[in-house]
């Protein structure tokens, strides 16, 4: 290190390198250390998921062989069209994605609503009533499971779709304190404007706040048809006709 008549330092060309090639060194061993944890932690989470497709390929005598037998031999790939033909998958499935695909149009419209009433119009109560709606969501299904099978029954609903389909209209209370969450968040400028505008609320909620929330949106219909797909017992209550089965439903009797 070379000090000028000011006192001020400089370091040399070789102190320089020399710390370069200390920070390089420290950035390979970080980089060894934290590939060091998440391999294992992949493989981890990965291998349920390769156990279940190879297994698919397996034998009936290599699945239950002991000791584990993790790679096929031969690989059988009739498999898949045995089992798809063994039960109505592709009605069952068509079952699926129609009850998934209107209950997300149901969620994603009902919940944009109220939560657009909630969290952008004042009015008097707004606050009272959205705490009463959000401490809904701490009553678990078990608890209006019951309740529901009757409404639906006395209603005739039972054995249809309808009790799978027609509650995602009415809105929940998750999903609209995510989509209030979210509507919080866009200026009251832009909905000033349109007001001055001479928009009123539909407008306003059509054409400024429902572009700006795509990605809230997304994330409802997203959840909602997650929900709808892995849903077991709402069809195994309601449903008793084997060709009104879903996916979920239907693999229990895929013995």
């Amino acid at each position: 290190m070379e000090v000028t008549a000011g006192g001020s330092a400089h370091m040399s060309s070789g102190e320089i390198s020399r710390q370069k090639r200390i920070a390089q060194v420290k950035h390979v061993l970080r980089q060894i250390f934290s590939h060091a944890m998440l391999i294992p932690l992949a493989i981890l989470f990965i291998l349920p998921f390769y156990w279940m497709v190879s297994t698919s390929l397996k034998s009936d005598r290599q699945v239950f062989a002991w000791p584990l037998v993790w790679f096929p031999n031969p690989i059988v790939w009739q498999n898949y069209p045995d089992s798809i033909a063994f039960f109505p998958f592709w009605l069952y499935l068509r079952n699926t994605v129609f009850i998934a695909a209107t209950t997300v149009i149901g969620a994603v419209l009902s919940n944009s609503l109220v939560a657009y009433s909630l969290g952008c119009i004042r009015w008097r109560g707004r606050d009272i009533l959205f705490l009463i709606a959000v401490a809904t969501m701490m009553i678990p299904y078990q608890v209006v499971m019951v309740p529901l099978f009757i409404t639906f029954s006395k209603l005739n609903w039972v054995g249809t779709w309808l009790p799978l389909i027609v509650p995602s209209f009415f809105s929940g209370a998750f999903f609209v304190f995510l989509l209030r969450q979210f509507f919080r968040t866009i200026p009251n400028d832009l909905i000033d404007a349109g007001k001055i505008d001479g928009a009123a609320h539909p407008r306003i909620f059509a054409q400024i706040v429902l572009p700006l929330a795509k990605p809230a949106l997304f994330t409802v219909g997203l959840f909602q048809f997650l929900n709808s797909w892995s849903d077991f017992t709402g069809p195994l209550i309601y449903l008793s006709d084997s060709k009104m089965y879903t996916i979920s439903l239907g693999l229990q009797f895929f013995r």
